[in-house]
C-alpha cells in the first residue's frame, strides 16, 4: 500500500480545501463527495403514501396502494414509477449543475439517491435489464455525456443487472420540455424514440432510468416503443419527482 497517498491528499486539501458546494462548510475526511452531511440531510425523500403510477407524494392517512387523480385520466405505458426525492432544494440544484454545467462531482450523490430508492422499492430479482432514456446524438455530443446513461451504468454496476444502452434511441431533437405543459410535452415527444431491432426486448421486464419525472411524457414515449419491441413490463425510475 502506498502510504504517501493520504499525505498527498492532505497536502492537496490544504491548497484546494474541500468545502461543501452549498454551504461552504469544510468537509471531513469521512465525508465523500462535495456535499456535507448537513446539506445532504435536507434532501426530501419520497416516502409513502405516494402514487404508484407517478410517485407523486400525498399528504394524508393512506395505507393502501393508490393512483392519484392525475394518473387516473392518463394511460401510461409504464406500470409504475419510483422516484427517490422531491425535485427541490439541493436535489434539483445538484441535477442542474451536473446536467447543464457538467459538474461531474455531483454524479455520485445523484447515483446514491437513485440506488437508495431502487433497492428499497424494486424487486430486482424480477428485472431483466436497465434502460437509460437516450439523448439525441447532437445534444449528447454538446453535453459530452448522457445523465441518464451515467445513472443507469452506476446502478447496473452496483446491482449486477445488465444495462441495455444501445437499443433504445432518440430520433428527434425535441425542444426543451421545461416550459411545456403535459399536453405540450406529449406532443413534443411524439415519435421521438425507436428501438434498433424489432422484438429485441421480447418478454423482458425493464427499468427505465432518467434524472427527473415531471409529467411522465418522456417515460411514456419510451415505454410505448419498448412495449412494441416486446417488453413484458416497464417501470420508471428517477432521482427526482417534480412536485
Amino acid at each position: 500500500m502506498n502510504t504517501a497517498l493520504p499525505w498527498l491528499k492532505r497536502a492537496v486539501d490544504l491548497v484546494y480545501p474541500r468545502n461543501c458546494r452549498f454551504c461552504e462548510t469544510p468537509l471531513t475526511e469521512a465525508e465523500r463527495g462535495v456535499i456535507c452531511a448537513a446539506c445532504l440531510a435536507t434532501a426530501k425523500r419520497i416516502e409513502p403514501p405516494f402514487c404508484e403510477r407517478c410517485a407523486l407524494p400525498f399528504h394524508g392517512a393512506v395505507t393502501d396502494k393508490f393512483t392519484c387523480g392525475y394518473c387516473k385520466d392518463l394511460k401510461f405505458r409504464f406500470s409504475r414509477t419510483v422516484s427517490a426525492c422531491r425535485a427541490e432544494g439541493i436535489v434539483r440544484e445538484s441535477i442542474h449543475r451536473f446536467k447543464y454545467n457538467r459538474e461531474m462531482y455531483y454524479g455520485p450523490h445523484l447515483a446514491s439517491w437513485l440506488r437508495e430508492a431502487a433497492t428499497r422499492w424494486i424487486d430486482w430479482a424480477k428485472v431483466d435489464a436497465i434502460v437509460p432514456v437516450p439523448l439525441y446524438p447532437r445534444k449528447q455530443r454538446a453535453r459530452e455525456f448522457n445523465q441518464a446513461e451515467y445513472l443507469a451504468a452506476r446502478l447496473s454496476r452496483d446491482l449486477n443487472v445488465p444495462m441495455r444502452n444501445r437499443e433504445l434511441r432518440r430520433l428527434k431533437e425535441t425542444m426543451t420540455q421545461t416550459a411545456l405543459d403535459a399536453k405540450g410535452r406529449a406532443a413534443n415527444l411524439r415519435d421521438a424514440f425507436a428501438v434498433r431491432r424489432a422484438g429485441v426486448f421480447a418478454g423482458q421486464r425493464l427499468v427505465l432510468v432518467d434524472d427527473v419525472f415531471t409529467t411522465g411524457a418522456t417515460m411514456d414515449s419510451c415505454a410505448k416503443v419498448l412495449g412494441v419491441a416486446g417488453a413484458e413490463d416497464v417501470m420508471a425510475l428517477t432521482v427526482a419527482r417534480g412536485v
